[in-house]
């Protein structure tokens, strides 16, 4: 193998990608603009604030002797930093709210609120003596990120109110038993996307090389490299080389704007570098992807199409995007090798696993065997039937 002729392979992919401006436009443009979009979307940029919810509070015991409990509740409530408490007066004004999306939640604090935490401070150890009263509580069921976290919050609230420790067994049959306690998060929902996202646009491999060998075949150009003295591995490893340069260009212009509009993963330079090879390797499997997807088409237009066949299933069941999938969907994602690049990059930038996890070091060779795996195959097929 002439490494001379490699180099020049890939020093004419490079230059055809810098003078075709469609090219450059998927390659810099496109993930500038993706990513800056993203970025003002999901709160990378002016979303440094924890995220907070509207909760109505409607207090049906402002006239008993034992009000102050339910004061002393609401005011733990707004302590959490997490719930942004509005007062209404009638459940019916506050049930309207919830209705129009204006506030996510409504509590409906009892009239004997404040007897029942007062019959508990008199007789903690008769549970008989006690007035059992029940805190009402409506959630808005179209966004299922509030309805999970809001009940711990109040839950979290009520027990402070009541025992102002955690209760422990000796308090009797009270059904609050250590509740973990939920602080605000400094995540923004960017945050979580970003790992999926990396993988998201490496993806986009797939559809240049697919049309960049779809367009030389139909220009005649690799006809003509095969009456040179370069050999088809030669080809091969100087296009495989050439993209997966042009994939980590992509990749780090796309890290780079995420750091522009305040993405700071709280990693080390080791972790960085951990993340480019595994995103170097997955590139290759990109290829891949396009060499399939270049040997089936008969035209560049038709390659587009085809490496959407490609494209698709992996960014809906390995990237950012499957977070939100059902459980057979997100199944039937570890099928997938850009599953298992988000998976390890997300336990680098979120969980904050070591270079050296085990969890990292198995996603990691899932993404190497079945890169080389299908890059293989690409190669094969290409050879075979794609450079008529």
């Amino acid at each position: 193998m002439n490494f001379q002729r490699i180099w020049a392979l890939v020093e004419k992919n490079l230059k055809t990608v810098t003078r075709e401006p469609g090219m450059l436009f998927m390659i810099v443009l496109f993930p500038v603009i993706l990513t800056l979009v993203f970025g003002v979307s999901f709160g990378a940029i002016g979303g440094n604030e924890p995220t907070s919810y509207q909760v109505g509070v409607v207090n049906m015991d402002t006239s008993s002797p034992y009000r102050e409990w339910s004061s002393y509740f609401i005011g733990n409530l707004t302590l959490t930093k997490i719930l942004n408490v509005q007062i209404y007066s009638t459940n019916e004004t506050a049930q309207n709210d919830l209705v129009q999306g204006k506030i996510q939640a409504v509590i409906i604090v009892p009239e004997n609120f404040g007897w029942s935490c007062r019959s508990f401070w008199e007789v903690p150890n008769d549970p008989a003596r006690w007035t059992n009263t029940t805190l009402q509580l409506y959630l808005d069921s179209g966004l299922p990120i509030a309805t999970a976290a809001i009940p711990p919050i109040v839950q979290q609230a009520l027990v402070k109110t009541i025992y102002v420790v955690q209760p422990t067994m000796s308090y009797g049959p009270v059904a609050v038993s250590n509740p973990s306690l939920i602080k605000a998060s400094r995540f923004t929902m960017f945050d979580y996307m970003a790992p999926g996202m990396f993988a998201f646009f490496a993806l986009f491999l797939i559809m240049t090389v697919s049309q960049s060998f779809t367009f030389e075949r139909e220009k005649g150009l690799l006809r003509r490299i095969y009456t040179t003295p370069t050999s088809s591995s030669e080809l091969m490893t100087g296009e495989a080389v050439s993209n997966m340069v042009l994939g980590m260009i992509q990749v780090a212009i796309v890290i780079a704007m995420s750091f522009v509009g305040g993405y700071r993963p709280p990693v080390d330079v080791a972790s960085f570098i951990l993340a480019f090879i595994v995103l170097a390797v997955f590139s290759l499997g990109c290829v891949g992807f396009g060499l399939i997807a270049a040997t089936i088409a008969k035209s560049s237009g038709a390659a587009t199409g085809i490496a959407f066949i490609f494209i698709i299933p992996q960014m809906m069941l390995g990237t950012y995007v499957s977070g939100g999938l059902s459980g057979l969907a997100q199944l039937a994602g570890k099928f997938v090798p850009s599953y298992y690049v988000t998976d390890a990059l997300t336990s680098l930038f979120l969980r904050g696993a070591p270079i050296s996890s085990s969890t990292i070091m198995l996603d990691l060779a899932v993404v190497s065997v079945s890169s080389v795996a299908v890059l293989l195959v690409g190669i094969m097929l290409f050879k075979k039937y794609g450079k008529a």
